[in-house]
């Protein structure tokens, strides 16, 4: 203030403050809402970008109130301010600093804006995974058939439980409703559900372990192990899952995700195999795929004789090629779980009743289990009125209505449907985009209504859909299922990414 000395604050300087305050606030709080919104553990979180907001907010509160206090101050005594300057002043300073705040809050939320704009709008009208009003016949449904597994020689339940989001305490009831009604047979991975899965299933199989056949996975909760992979590290992968499992050993131990035949024959991996099925912490070796080079892997896998199990993408449908590969793997005496058995699962936003949705599922897990060489199928429990509706299926074969069904799926998800297993789009890309990865993820998001991790599985890809910007789009027609890839591509980043 002009006559005691003290600093002299234009509004110019007030505003420049709170433009400066708005954009700390979208980098830094917004940073971090966004990381927290996204779920990562918050305890590893840095916290500078939301204290640095904070003490931005703070100081520009603080010249706001000096601004607002010199506001119209005459150069005369005091005497000769006009009367109400003080109440002009306050409301000033006031409109000001609430008007402020609202722009650094404004700014904070715009960061995580397409959470709000994309993600929320998806998540509320998701539609939801079991039957609106269960059946009466469904009731207590059980395992009716069971099928041997294989050289293990493990007679396991046609339909089986797989665990890519179960945890806490819905999850265990899930998971020992299950096995009362006769499921003996658990997929899960350290990757599901940030190990949570296996954590689970843990929990739920103390006093039932010996009737189970436990099946997990070569990675950790952060993801698959590379070839090349240490031996210890193997190890070491597999001996955290017998502590989250809270048993001494697993029945079959998969590598996991498999595209490569370098994985799939990776030295390492055999080895550790072979020293941990010394110590009797493992049984069996399998490995599962549902990727472009799965029949290439499937062929090796059941060339090498190494394997006891396979477990590969097989639905209403699938290629011809896939019918030869089961039927040679069962004629190697190598187990077959079938797994994305309900093709997409796009019958949750395309069937038009709800009563025809519940029996596409029916049908669909009984195509799968027409074909006796099919161990077994595992479809991932989610609710649990999911273990009355899916089990209901078990043992039975197809009628006409359910081939119709089937028929009528196919003709609705035409151009919608990416075939994992297929690639022939993958070439197309100049950027190197994994297109079908990046359109599984979308199906993860828009199908399953697994938003979250579809939306984690998308950021750890190196090369993203942004790429396809400006891009004059080679693979446009590379798709023999007639999926717009250059349409989808743009919608799963706009979906799936933060940014």
């Amino acid at each position: 203030m002009a006559n005691s000395g003290t600093l002299r604050v234009a509004g110019w300087m007030v505003a420049a403050m709170w433009a400066v305050t708005a954009v700390v606030c979208f980098f830094g709080a917004g940073s971090w809402l966004g990381q927290a919104v996204e779920g990562q553990d918050r305890s590893l979180i840095s916290p500078w970008g939301g204290i640095v907001a904070i003490v931005f907010v703070l100081d520009a509160l603080l010249l706001t109130w000096l601004w607002a206090r010199r506001l119209g101050e005459p150069e005369g005594p005091a005497a000769e301010r006009p009367t109400g300057m003080g109440r002009r002043r306050f409301l000033a300073g006031l409109a000001t600093g609430v008007g402020g705040v609202v722009a650094s809050l404004v700014a904070t939320v715009g960061r995580i804006s397409p959470w709000l704009t994309v993600t929320q709008p998806n998540i509320v009208v998701s539609t939801p995974t079991a039957a609106d009003v269960p059946k009466p016949e469904w009731q207590g449904a059980r395992v009716q058939a069971y099928r041997r597994l294989g050289r293990t020689d493990f007679e396991v339940s046609d339909i089986s439980l797989g665990s890519t989001r179960i945890k806490g305490e819905v999850g265990e009831q899930i998971a020992r409703a299950a096995i009362e009604r006769g499921v003996n047979y658990f997929d899960t991975a350290p990757d599901y559900s940030e190990a949570g899965s296996e954590l689970t299933l843990g929990r739920a199989m103390k006093g039932h372990r010996d009737r189970m056949f436990l099946a997990t996975k070569f990675c950790t909760p952060h993801g698959n192990l590379p070839a090349g992979t240490s031996v210890a590290h193997y190890m070491e992968a597999v001996e955290d899952s017998l502590k989250r499992l809270q048993t001494d050993y697993v029945d079959l131990v998969h590598i996991h995700s498999c595209d490569t035949i370098e994985r799939l024959m990776d030295e390492n991996a055999h080895e550790a195999f072979d020293r941990l099925k010394q110590q009797g912490k493992v049984r069996f070796l399998g490995f599962s795929s549902h990727t472009p080079n799965l029949e290439a892997v499937a062929d090796k896998s059941i060339e090498s004789g190494a394997f006891d199990v396979m477990m590969l993408a097989y639905h209403h449908g699938a290629w011809p090629r896939l019918n030869d590969i089961v039927r040679r793997a069962r004629e190697a005496d190598m187990g077959v779980v079938a797994m994305k058995t309900l093709k997409g699962a796009k019958h949750q936003g395309l069937m038009e009743s709800r009563e025809e949705q519940d029996s596409y599922t029916q049908a669909a897990f009984k195509w799968v289990l027409g074909n006796d060489d099919v161990s077994c199928l595992v479809i991932s429990f989610r609710e649990p009125s999911n273990v009355d509706e899916y089990l209901h299926a078990s043992g039975k074969t197809m009628s006409e209505a359910d081939y119709r069904v089937l028929d009528k799926y196919d003709r609705l998800i035409a151009g919608k449907h990416c075939y994992q297993h297929c690639g022939a789009c993958l070439a197309s890309c100049p950027e190197g985009l994994p297109i079908d990865d990046v359109l599984r993820f979308k199906m993860y998001f828009e199908d399953y209504g697994d938003e979250r991790e579809a939306m984690r599985q998308y950021a750890k890809l190196e090369v993203q859909a942004d790429v396809c910007t400006g891009c004059a789009a080679p693979c446009a027609n590379a798709c023999p299922f007639d999926v717009p890839i250059p349409e989808a591509t743009a919608a799963a980043h706009r979906m799936l990414s933060l940014g």
